[in-house]
């Protein structure tokens, strides 16, 4: 890699993340600060020499301290998409792991509070509440055709095609790749505001349009997140007459079966600012239409900040609410220690 040991590499990057965060010249006190450095101030002087002949940084005439060269920039990117494809790979794999065995876990809890109260249950998949963009990466398919994948903390992953009118260079590739990761990564959606987004697209210049399309494709990498629902002990709702008339029964049956209602439940336990997390529907009170015969409990579970989600218990209004209620506060702090 053209003369560039492990220690030149640390250094190299130490300067480029150093001077992406204050755009100011960076001298060889500030680098000795990194703690998994464990350099003297002199050794990273005569490293960071080595790293000026090769190319890889430049010393402005105004200052003792180096700024990166587009040589350094360039190793930096292809070194970090390098890293990162391995990361995206590795993270897919256990992803894919740890939602099989997520969705096993919930499927089983649904279960199993659906045999203890004989009610109809559901349990949402967590949901992470704060997303935040984690990586951005811009490669060029063609002339006229650029690929802009977005992972998301949550690793949520996001492909966007994003038409050219005219081709980039690679040094243009290169400060867009830059501009993204340095100035979006670790931000959520909220955190993106008018004043960032004007300033990147003013640092794009020309190339602002590709801006306004990156940022589109992140706000939907987190509005697209997958929220998945697991249901049991639909046939339960047969034990209760007021219940087991054959249209609303195959109804309230529908509704459970079909999930999609399920979510408007979820959307308003997750949002309730109910300090004990449990949430009560009789009736009419009910959001769903199906369910206006019936009492619903919901209570919110969580896993860490921000990571929630929902279980909740569906039955006649005349349901053991100490008994749900009880069963509910107990679940909440198990699946804290199961996932955990």
């Amino acid at each position: 890699m053209d003369g560039l040991d492990d220690r030149k590499i640390k250094i190299l990057e130490a300067v480029i993340r150093t001077y992406l965060e204050t755009g100011e010249p960076v001298g060889s006190r500030t680098i000795s600060k990194y703690a998994d450095l464990n350099l003297s101030s002199a050794t990273i002087r005569n490293e960071m020499s080595d790293l000026e002949e090769l190319g890889y940084i430049l010393s402005p005439h105004t200052s003792a301290g180096r700024i990166p060269s587009d040589k350094g920039y360039r190793f930096y990117v292809d070194h970090l998409l390098t890293s990162k494809d391995k990361e995206i790979s590795d993270m897919k794999d256990f992803v894919i792991e740890h939602t099989e065995k997520m969705e096993q876990v919930l499927k089983q809890v649904a279960k199993m509070l659906a045999q203890t109260t004989n009610y109809a249950t559901m349990i949402s998949s967590p949901k992470y509440s704060g997303n935040k963009v984690k990586f951005i990466q811009l490669s060029q398919l063609d002339e006229h055709q650029l690929l802009a994948v977005i992972v998301m903390e949550t690793n949520v992953v996001k492909n966007k095609i994003i038409p050219l009118a005219q081709p980039l260079n690679n040094e243009e590739l290169l400060k867009l790749n830059v501009l993204c990761n340095s100035t979006l990564n670790g931000l959520s959606i909220p955190e993106i505001n008018l004043v960032t987004i004007s300033k990147m697209k003013e640092q794009a210049g020309i190339h602002s349009d590709i801006v306004e399309i990156v940022l589109n494709a992140v706000a939907e990498s987190i509005s697209q997140e997958e929220l998945e629902i697991y249901t049991s002990g639909a046939t339960n709702i047969f034990k209760y007459p007021e219940l087991s008339d054959s249209r609303k029964a195959s109804e309230l049956i529908y509704t459970l079966e079909e999930k999609q209602q399920l979510k408007t439940l979820v959307s308003d336990s997750l949002n309730s600012e109910n300090e004990t997390g449990i949430q009560v529907y009789i009736g009419n009170e009910s959001p769903i239409q199906t369910m206006k015969d019936c009492s619903v409990v919901t209570a919110t579970y969580e896993l860490g900040e921000g990571v929630k989600g929902t279980v909740g218990i569906i039955g006649p209004k005349r349901m053991d609410y100490e008994k749900v209620m009880d069963s509910l506060k107990e679940l909440k702090m198990q699946l804290d220690g199961i996932f955990k």
